[in-house]
């Protein structure tokens, strides 16, 4: 049987430029709905900021690399998990806290703080532990993977979209809402349309194989969402801001994620098949959490 770490997986160039130019668009209508007012917020509570990237950014991709020292997987679902921690937050991660009841200025700030920062940040932590493993270090060199070319697509996909989105919400806040409300719900259904096709068309891959990252999956993301959680409990942050963490560090960007692979790595298998499936079940597992926090305070409301 063919090894996942050699199964590449079909997807078009012209479904791959339509693919960034749907990520970009996600991340200008998410932009549309961020002020500098949400980064100055930030600076006045310099706690939750740090303790929200530290969580996500440095604790999420070294219990990312432990996980990996003890389990072992194949190389290449190894690469997609390590890409997958350096993504920054999801921007479904706001919604998520909201339903949850947490915190969701916060978690609005900290996905556009961490977007920003992921410019560099991300490239950096997937090069310095992609390396720092042996398995996928070996990977990595059959693989021509161009730092500042990745720098250079996280720029134009994340930080482009982010700086005009936010010109036009400081120029004319009511057309950035009307802006918001139109192209959020439109590039998120064609982003997924897309991923969509590319998927039916690689369906005989995932059958074959998606049993090797489903296990993996599921765990490394509760671990994550354990990970923030616990993180701003030991820093004695509210149970509010306990749970805006926890959303935060267990939903990331694996669109992100998925553009990086089918545009440095060919659709490399375990990579793929890791960052869609993660894609899938964080927003099963954070609506899951969600609606038990949100139902737990209306029992509390109503006691």
């Amino acid at each position: 049987m063919e090894q996942l770490d050699d199964v590449k997986i079909n997807f078009e160039s012209n479904g791959l430029w339509v693919l960034n130019i749907a990520l970009a668009i996600v991340m200008f209508g998410v932009a549309l709905g961020i002020s500098l007012h949400d980064f100055k917020s930030l600076f006045k509570q310099p706690k939750l900021v740090l303790v929200g990237l530290l969580s996500q950014f440095i604790l999420l991709p070294v219990l990312t690399f432990i996980i990996i020292i003890l389990i072992k997987p194949q190389a290449s679902i190894a690469l997609g998990m390590m890409m997958v921690a350096a993504c920054p937050g999801g921007n479904i991660s706001n919604f998520i806290t909201h339903i949850a009841g947490g915190n969701t200025a916060l978690s609005i700030s900290l996905t556009a703080f961490g977007t920003v920062l992921a410019i560099l940040i991300t490239p950096f932590n997937f090069q310095f532990y992609g390396h720092l493993y042996g398995p996928t270090a070996q990977l990595l060199k059959h693989i021509e993977l161009r730092p500042l070319e990745l720098v250079k697509l996280v720029l134009l996909i994340l930080g482009i979209p982010l700086i005009i989105g936010m010109l036009v919400r400081s120029k004319n806040r009511k057309l950035a809402d009307r802006m918001s409300g139109v192209l959020k719900p439109v590039s998120i259904f064609v982003f997924i349309a897309i991923v969509g096709v590319a998927f039916s068309k690689n369906m005989d891959v995932f059958n074959n194989y998606i049993h090797y990252v489903l296990l993996i999956g599921i765990g490394h993301n509760l671990l994550a969402i354990v990970l923030g959680f616990f993180t701003a409990k030991g820093f004695g942050l509210s149970f509010k801001n306990q749970k805006t963490l926890a959303i935060e560090t267990g939903i990331q960007n694996s669109g992100l994620g998925l553009l990086l692979i089918f545009t440095f790595f060919n659709g490399l298998g375990g990579m793929a098949i890791m960052a869609a499936f993660w894609g899938i079940w964080h927003i099963i597992s954070g609506l899951i959490l969600a609606f038990y926090w949100s139902s737990k305070s209306s029992k509390i409301v109503e006691g």
